[in-house]
C-alpha cells in the first residue's frame, strides 16, 4: 500500500533540505563536480550520435575527448592570452575614455561639465575606480596562489569527472529509473522528460548559440580593428543566453569603444553596429528557431530571477544550479497547473452530471 500523501511530502521535503543544506555547506567543494556533470550533460547527445554510428561508448567517449583537448589546447594558446591582455588593457584605458569623455561633453555642452561640477567629478571617479578595482581583480584573480591552486584544481577535476561521467551516463539513468518510488514512476518519467526537453533546448541550444554569436562578434570586431574587440565579443557572447542582453550590453559597449577610437570616421563606426545588427537577425531568424525552437518554457524573467536567487544564497555553485532548477519548477508548476484544470475544484460540477444526479429518496417519495 502506498504511503499517505501528508507522509509522501514529508520524505520529500527532508530530502529536498538535506540537498540544499549541502549545497549551501559543500558549495565550492561542489563546484567542479556540477561543472563536470554539466560537460557531460551537453556532449551526451554528441556521444549518442556517435554510439548510433557503430562506436561503443568508450569509444564514442574517448573521440570526444581527444577533439576536446585539442580545441582546449589551441584556445589556451591562441584565444585566452589575448583575452586577458585586451582585458587587462581595458581596464587600465578606462580613465582616459572617461577623460575623453569629459572633454567631448566639455566642448558640445559646457554648462553641463564646468570644472568641478558633479557630473564630470562622477565621471572621472568612475573611470578611475574601474581601472583601479577591475584592474586589481582581474590580476588578484590570475596571480593569487589560491586562484592559482583552485584553477589547477578545476582544469584536473572537471575533466575527470565529466569524461567519468559521460562513459557512465545511460547506466546512471537507467540505475536512477530502477530506484523510482514504483507508484509515481510513470509521472517523474514524464516530467523528467519535460524537463530534459527543457535543458536540452536551453543549454544546449543557448549554449551552441552563444558560442556562435561570441566567436562571429569577436572575428567581426577584430576585423573591423576595433580595440578590445576580443573582450567584447566574449561578453556579448556571454550574455546571449539572456534575450537581448548580450546584444544590447556588447553593442553599447562596442559602440562606445568605437566612437573613442574611431571618431570622426563615422563609416567604421556604422560597421561596428552593423555587426551587432547582423548578429541580431542571424540569432532571430536561424540560430535561435533552428537551435533551440519555440518549446523551451524558460522565461527570460523567470531564468533571471532563478539566477539571483541561487547566486546569492549559494554563489557561482548556485547559479550553475539554478538553470536545471528552474526547468524543474517551470515544468513542476505547469504540470500543477495541469492537474488543477483537470480537478473538480476547478471544473465544478457540470449541467450534465446535475441532470443525472439520482434524486434524493424522500423527495421520490413524496411525489408519489
Amino acid at each position: 500500500m502506498a504511503l499517505p500523501v501528508r507522509e509522501q511530502f514529508k520524505y520529500w521535503g527532508i530530502a529536498a533540505a538535506v540537498f540544499f543544506l549541502l549545497l549551501y555547506a559543500l558549495g565550492d567543494q561542489l563546484l567542479p563536480f556540477f561543472l563536470g556533470a554539466a560537460i557531460a550533460y551537453f556532449l551526451d547527445p554528441v556521444a549518442d550520435w556517435l554510439e548510433a554510428h557503430g562506436c561503443s561508448r568508450g569509444l564514442a567517449t574517448g573521440i570526444i575527448t581527444i577533439s576536446a583537448i585539442i580545441v582546449f589546447v589551441l584556445v589556451a594558446l591562441l584565444v585566452i592570452p589575448t583575452l586577458v591582455e585586451q582585458a587587462v588593457q581595458l581596464f587600465g584605458a578606462t580613465p582616459q575614455f572617461a577623460r575623453d569623455l569629459g572633454t567631448f561633453l566639455t566642448e558640445r555642452f559646457p554648462s553641463l561639465l564646468d570644472e568641478g561640477s558633479t557630473v564630470r567629478q562622477t565621471i572621472n571617479s568612475l573611470g578611475q575606480t574601474i581601472s583601479e578595482r577591475g584592474g586589481q581583480l582581474l590580476e588578484t584573480a590570475l596571480t593569487s596562489a589560491a586562484s592559482l591552486i583552485n584553477i589547477i584544481v578545476l582544469f584536473v577535476i572537471v575533466p575527470v569527472v565529466a569524461v567519468y561521467l559521460l562513459l557512465d551516463w545511460d547506466r546512471m539513468i537507467a540505475r536512477v529509473d530502477e530506484l523510482l518510488p514504483r507508484d509515481h514512476a510513470p509521472v517523474i518519467r514524464r516530467l523528467a522528460k519535460d524537463v530534459d526537453k527543457t535543458l536540452a533546448g536551453f543549454i544546449r541550444g543557448m549554449g551552441t548559440v552563444c558560442l556562435i554569436l561570441g566567436t562571429y562578434y569577436a572575428i567581426a570586431l577584430m576585423l573591423i580593428g576595433l580595440q578590445f574587440g576580443l573582450v567584447v565579443g566574449f561578453v556579448a557572447g556571454l550574455l546571449t543566453f539572456i534575450p537581448y542582453v548580450g546584444a544590447i550590453v556588447g553593442g553599447l559597449l562596442a559602440i562606445g569603444l568605437a566612437l573613442f577610437q574611431f571618431w570622426g570616421e563615422w563609416w567604421w563606426i556604422v560597421a561596428v553596429a552593423v555587426v551587432f545588427q547582423i548578429g541580431q537577425i542571424a540569432e532571430g531568424n536561424f540560430l535561435t528557431p533552428k537551435l533551440v525552437g519555440n518549446s523551451v518554457g524558460l522565461h527570460p524573467v523567470w531564468l533571471i530571477l532563478a539566477l539571483s536567487v541561487f547566486g546569492a544564497l549559494f554563489g557561482f555553485v548556485g547559479m550553475l544550479v539554478a538553470v536545471p532548477m528552474a526547468a524543474a519548477l517551470g515544468v513542476i508548476v505547469r504540470f500543477v497547473i495541469e492537474q488543477y484544470q483537470s480537478s473538480r475544484l476547478y471544473t465544478g460540477v457540470s449541467e450534465k452530471e446535475e441532470t443525472s444526479a439520482p434524486e434524493p429518496q424522500g423527495q421520490s417519495e413524496a411525489e408519489d
